[in-house]
């Protein structure tokens, strides 16, 4: 499987997953708390998420949440890709049964034709 499904926020500039978690629980420093305040300030996405993240009462199971989400995530974007590869097959199977009775019917009328 190749690995671009890995991580959504590996090339963004956005904080990590960690961070915004740390930010919602209130453990990140004076100075790292400043600084995810100036993204949130720019950024819609990581405002809702976090605002999102917010919204939880049970804190300490966001982690957990996440990475069901995430593999949840993952699971169907294999099923998706699986099925296009099946789809694939199927069609190389169908141009293949294609050439052969093609191949037959020349042979057939090759063979016909050179008899008379």
């Amino acid at each position: 499987m190749n690995d671009h499904f890995t991580d959504i926020f590996t090339e963004t500039a956005c904080p990590t997953q960690d961070q915004l978690l740390a930010y919602v629980q209130g453990k990140l420093s004076p100075e790292e708390r400043h600084e995810v305040e100036l993204h949130l300030a720019d950024c819609e996405l990581c405002s809702e998420a976090v605002e999102g993240l917010s919204a939880i009462r049970e804190k300490e199971q966001i982690p957990a949440w996440l990475r069901q989400a995430k593999w949840n995530v993952l699971q169907k974007l294999r099923r998706k890709n699986r099925k296009k590869k099946k789809e694939h097959f199927y069609l190389y199977i169908a141009v293949i049964a294609l050439m052969i009775i093609f191949l037959a019917i020349a042979v057939f009328w090759l063979y016909h034709f050179s008899r008379r």
